[in-house]
């Protein structure tokens, strides 16, 4: 009888309440259709990160030599996606699947790697933040002005005005 995966949709992605468990292969393990459906990553990502040294050698059938996901391989893959959201170069990311191997002893160096990037996320959720005031200040404005009031959309423009010469200059 086969197993079925227990393991929760990946973070990033948007929740499935309709999908069915995926059950593991004869074989045991996800084939890469499945590792993608659980990790929300594409098959060619899937086979990009193996190459890239980013998940290690992945176990595959004897007569088939198609790829077998274990469930390791699957967190690691929703880690990987998970950071690669954050914006994380592959290289750095391949970094801390290096240091993963270490265990405690890396902490440190992975607590540094992974607060740097918190703060490059920080910057730019700052960046989409100012972005998304300027849209709703572009939004209040074209309310305004169909709205026919022209001091309201004078003062809306002003500050539209003040936003892009502050982000220009930053």
């Amino acid at each position: 009888m086969p197993q079925t995966s227990v393991l929760p949709p990946p973070t990033h992605a948007a929740p499935t309440p309709d999908r069915e468990p995926i059950e593991l292969g004869s074989a045991g393990g996800y084939t890469i259709r499945q590792a993608a459906d659980m990790t929300g990553l594409s098959e060619h990502t899937l086979r990009y990160y193996e190459r890239a040294r980013l998940l290690g050698s992945v176990r595959r059938e004897r007569s088939s030599r198609h790829r077998r996901y274990s469930t390791d391989d699957i967190a690691r893959l929703r880690t990987l996606a998970c950071l690669r959201a954050a914006g994380m170069p592959l290289d750095r990311m391949r970094r801390y699947v290096e240091l993963a191997t270490r265990g405690a002893s890396a902490a440190p160096q992975q607590r540094a790697l992974l607060t740097e990037q918190r703060g490059v996320l920080q910057e730019r959720l700052q960046e989409l933040q100012s972005h998304l005031r300027y849209l709703d200040d572009k939004i209040a404005y074209w309310e305004a002005v169909g709205a026919r009031d022209t001091e309201r959309a004078g003062e809306i423009l002003q500050r539209i005005t003040r936003h892009l010469q502050t982000t220009s200059t930053e």
